[in-house]
């Protein structure tokens, strides 16, 4: 079942790939990497979770519709998410590549209702540098297909600071009701996650097991 959500003039498509097992367990939302669709995430990622599992397609992906003429930003699909869990409730959030520099954002953010956030390597992890840069990208024409040029060349070479990912990491270890609110499972280690994992430790070796930790972490009685 495809769930369409209204972000200003975009329509954001959340597709709910399984209805939960459990109905007392909070959902898994995962997001894709750049370029990529909800169709991204492998099914052995999620088989164990026991809540409800969504999948989102960012602006100008997917299902989702594009903005004329781009602006993409990683803050405005860190939007996106923010969409999502308005109607989710309250989730897990797991997300690769690009995705996953979104759920850090989103963990920091909001982080009374992101129950956990685990990283994985995928498409867009490392953004283009630590710095903004006066390049203008060159795109086809408009397009009506997904993924939008205009994202792949904006994301692809949007500025990734260190001390910026430091500061949602930050946030998310201050308010979040977990110990560890965010896990690293990737091999890439981009500058910016570097920094990340100064702040909040060791890496998780399995993905599945990293997303599961979450879901018990968050026995019935502490639901709100």
């Amino acid at each position: 079942m495809t769930h369409y959500l209204q972000h200003g003039r975009v329509r954001l498509a959340l597709h709910c790939l399984r209805p939960a097992q459990s109905p007392e367990s909070h959902p898994l939302l995962l997001l894709h990497g750049l370029g990529e669709s909800a169709r991204a995430h492998p099914a052995g990622l999620y088989a164990a979770w026991p809540g409800a599992v969504y999948a989102l397609d960012f602006t100008g992906h997917g299902a989702s519709s594009i903005p004329a003429g781009g602006g993409y930003s990683c803050e405005v699909l860190m939007g996106d998410v923010d969409i999502a869990l308005g109607h989710t409730g309250a989730a897990t959030v797991c997300g690769r590549g690009l995705g996953a520099y979104i759920a850090l954002l989103i963990a920091g953010a909001r982080p009374k209702k992101v129950r956990g956030a685990v990283l994985l390597d995928g498409p867009g992890l490392a953004g283009s540098s630590a710095s903004a840069s006066p390049y203008i990208p060159l795109v086809p024409a408009a397009s009506t297909q997904t993924p939008d040029p205009f994202a792949l060349a904006e994301l692809a070479t949007d500025a990734r600071p260190p001390e910026y990912a430091a500061h949602y990491a930050m946030l998310a270890q201050e308010f979040s009701a977990l110990r560890n609110p965010v896990t690293v499972c990737t091999r890439e280690q981009p500058p910016w996650l570097q920094s990340v994992r100064v702040i909040v430790g060791s890496d998780a070796a399995n993905p599945a097991k990293a997303c599961l930790s979450y879901a018990v972490a968050f026995p019935t009685a502490a639901l709100p």
